[in-house]
């Protein structure tokens, strides 16, 4: 896939603050997960502008020193004489070049300086304070470890904290640009395939590409390249988190996959795993940012009434269909794999489908609160509620694949005790299906 896809604002900011760098200092900090594009956005927005690129990988600190030297001296093209053994030395070298001349400076998986000295981080912090007022550097630091990058930037004991003067949460494609994809590749596409596509992608740039470079864009030509022997897919999901989690990972695995299961609940999951799992929910949403706490529409900010969602659909796929049955995934029975996605997959899309349509109500912007609804009971479930304050407007959608399915009738009568409060409010109800997308 060699089209550039949907990054118009990012490129924009990034380019904004390469254009201050040239009077002050800019210190930015990109975070997003692995595969989302970062590498590929920077490298699209600072190509043919003076760059250094330095990939922080876990290594031996002088061993690191000594590539990024030579990155230094090519891309810079500067004589430094010596040796430099340590990321603080070559760091302060980095900015008294930059007040000779402006140029940007990337550090990629910055979080991985913790595994290698985790004093890098007040090291360079003391050189950036006294020296930045006479540098021209646009220092971009860029992470894909969420728990370590935030904490890194946005913790008041670390100190780094409050240096940055910008930051950018990269997130996947939205539903326009996934269409824009299949408009390029596959334009005789039908809303199956984008439901697909959507499904296992979920927008992370890195499966578009890959599924779009080998053609896949059904659900079968999906399937079989997820399902298939050396397939990248299969180790994904260890490979995104493993560095998240580190030792614990057992625990917060067993959570995500009952999650992907419809195990929605902190009752449901302490009763199958028998542990308290509170630390494990709170540290899953506000430290690693992979989970979504839902509560019903209306409900009260500090209700218990709550359910749980993975909010990446990839993830929550390879929770679903990967891991809960890994024992098959070692010995290399895809067959069995396959059925099992295939006995599931109606039920399995048919959830997907009312987050695509959340998701466009969401990129919509024609609304102050889009959720969901179920009573105390757990019953009377409303799919989508969508509420515009300012025009006192509120939607009731019910979402199935099949438009025939859906009862307007039935939809109306769950949202009455909801309806009776807004009674002042033009309301309307509405069918969502696959012949909606």
């Amino acid at each position: 896939m060699q089209k550039f896809y949907n990054r118009e604002k990012e490129i924009d900011l990034l380019e904004t603050i390469e254009r201050r760098s040239r009077e002050s200092a800019q210190m930015t900090f990109i975070v997003g997960r692995r595969r989302i594009g970062k590498t590929a956005l920077l490298n699209r927005t600072f190509a043919g502008k003076k760059m250094v690129y330095f990939f922080v990988e876990k290594k031996n600190e002088a061993f690191l020193c000594m590539e990024f030297l030579e990155e230094i001296k090519q891309k810079l093209d500067v004589t430094v004489y010596g040796q430099i053994n340590n990321i603080k030395t070559l760091f302060s070298l980095i900015m008294d070049l930059s007040q000779k001349e402006q140029f940007t400076v990337i550090f990629d998986e910055f979080q991985e300086f913790f595994y290698i000295n985790s004093s890098i981080y007040s090291e360079m912090q003391n050189i950036w304070d006294s020296k930045k007022d006479k540098s021209k550097i646009n220092l971009i630091l860029c992470g894909s470890v969420y728990s370590l990058m935030t904490k890194i930037f946005q913790n008041y004991k670390e100190p780094l904290f409050g240096r940055a003067t910008a930051q950018m949460n990269l997130k996947a494609f939205d539903i326009q640009t996934i269409k824009d994809i299949f408009a390029d590749y596959y334009p005789n596409f039908t809303n199956d395939d984008l439901l697909a596509f959507y499904l296992f992608t979920g927008g992370v740039a890195k499966y578009a590409e890959y599924l779009a470079d080998v053609k896949a864009f059904t659900k079968e030509t999906i399937l079989n390249e997820f399902f298939s022997a050396n397939s990248m897919f299969l180790t994904e999901g260890r490979n995104v988190l493993i560095d998240e989690f580190g030792k614990d990972y057992g625990n917060y695995f067993s959570i995500l996959s009952l999650i992907a299961s419809s195990k929605t609940s902190r009752s449901e999951i302490e009763s199958i795993l028998n542990i308290g799992i509170g630390g494990y929910l709170d540290r899953l949403e506000n430290e690693f940012g992979l989970i979504k706490k839902l509560r019903p529409f209306c409900a009260k900010p500090a209700g218990k009434d709550v359910k749980y969602r993975i909010d990446d659909n990839f993830l929550n796929f390879w929770f679903r269909f990967v891991y809960k049955y890994r024992s098959a995934v070692e010995i290399g029975n895809f067959d069995y794999l396959r059925a099992v996605v295939e006995r599931d997959y109606e039920t399995y899309s048919g959830i997907v489908l009312e987050k695509f349509f959340r998701q466009k109500l969401i990129e919509s912007k024609k609304f102050s609160e889009i959720s969901s609804y179920w009573d105390r009971k757990g019953e009377n479930e409303i799919d989508i509620v969508a509420l515009n304050d300012m025009e006192k407007n509120l939607v009731f959608y019910e979402v199935k694949r099949n438009i025939k399915r859906i009862s307007i009738p039935l939809l109306e009568k769950k949202a009455e005790a909801i309806a009776g409060k807004y009674s002042n409010y033009h309301i309307e109800y509405k069918a969502l299906s696959m012949n909606d997308m």
